[in-house]
This record gives structure tokens, C-alpha cells and sequence, in this order.
């Protein structure tokens, strides 16, 4: 993949690129602050977002499990670069080359963002086995720490 560039009147400049060995520590601090799923965090699966200058800016991946699935996941992006457009070159970049169906695992406050890009909630019998599992502990996770299940989505 060649660098995508991306610019929005009146906002920053972005590329888009694949990950090099080096980002793996600008990409888990980020996704520890945004407090995403930490694991399965393989550089080689991701594409960075950065400004011309370098500045990390967020990421993402398609995330193979052992069920045969593909997820989007560890989309995230730095606050200071939010609502620029980064997440949205990064979710088109990675749904745009990725099989079906693909499913993302997200919280209910990020469902409307999904859907913009055709994703739909996903019933318990579309579910891959591997995201039910998922999904049943952090079910059980958050009704003891009070946080929000989260809500499994579909690309057909």
C-alpha cells in the first residue's frame, strides 16, 4: 500500500500508511488511553495515521481470530486530531480491501458512527463464535465495574 494523503479544508494535513515495527509503542499507548481492547496488537496487521510533520494521529486493523472471522478493530485516534476525518480515512482504508462479512466490536456510543459506514447490529446467530465469547465476558465485566456491553456489528 502506497501513503494516502488526506486533507480537509480548514483542518490538518494526514497520511495514511501501513505500520513499521517502531509504531507498536505509539499504538498501544494509544490504545490504553482510549481504553479499547488491548489485546492482539500486532503492528503488522495495523495502518497509522500521521500528520506531515510525523505526529502519530490514531490507527486501526483488521483483526483475524481462530474462528476464521476478520474484525475492525483498535480504531482510535489522539484527541487533539479528533473530528478531522482521521478515524474515517482509516475505517474506509481497512473495510475497503477487507472480506465478509467483517465485524467490529464497539461501544453503544460509537453504533451511529458504524452505521455511517453500512455496519449493522449483529444478531446472536450471525455472531462468530469467538465474538459471543468475547462479548459475554465484557457482559459480565462491565455489570461489575458499571461499564456498557459492547455492541458486535456487522459488513455484509
Amino acid at each position: 500500500m502506497s501513503i494516502v494523503v488526506f486533507e480537509r479544508p480548514g483542518g490538518p494535513s494526514f497520511s495514511l500508511r501501513p505500520a513499521r515495527g517502531r509504531d507498536i509503542r505509539s499504538i498501544r499507548r494509544l490504545i490504553w488511553r482510549v481504553r479499547i481492547n488491548v489485546f492482539g496488537l500486532d503492528w503488522r496487521r495495523f495502518v497509522v495515521v500521521e500528520t506531515p510533520g510525523g505526529d502519530f494521529v490514531g490507527c486501526g486493523q483488521l483483526k483475524p481470530h481462530p474462528d476464521g472471522s476478520i474484525e475492525l478493530a483498535s480504531i482510535a485516534v489522539a484527541e487533539p486530531f479528533r473530528g478531522f476525518g482521521a478515524a474515517h480515512l482509516v475505517v474506509n482504508h481497512l473495510i475497503g480491501g477487507a472480506r465478509r462479512p467483517l465485524f467490529l466490536m464497539c461501544l453503544p456510543k460509537m453504533v451511529s458512527f458504524y452505521e455511517g459506514f453500512g455496519f449493522r447490529a449483529a444478531s446472536r446467530r450471525e455472531m462468530p463464535p469467538t465474538l459471543r465469547r468475547i462479548q459475554r465476558i465484557a457482559r459480565t465485566l462491565g455489570g461489575l465495574t458499571r461499564q456498557p456491553a459492547p455492541e458486535i456489528m456487522l459488513l455484509d
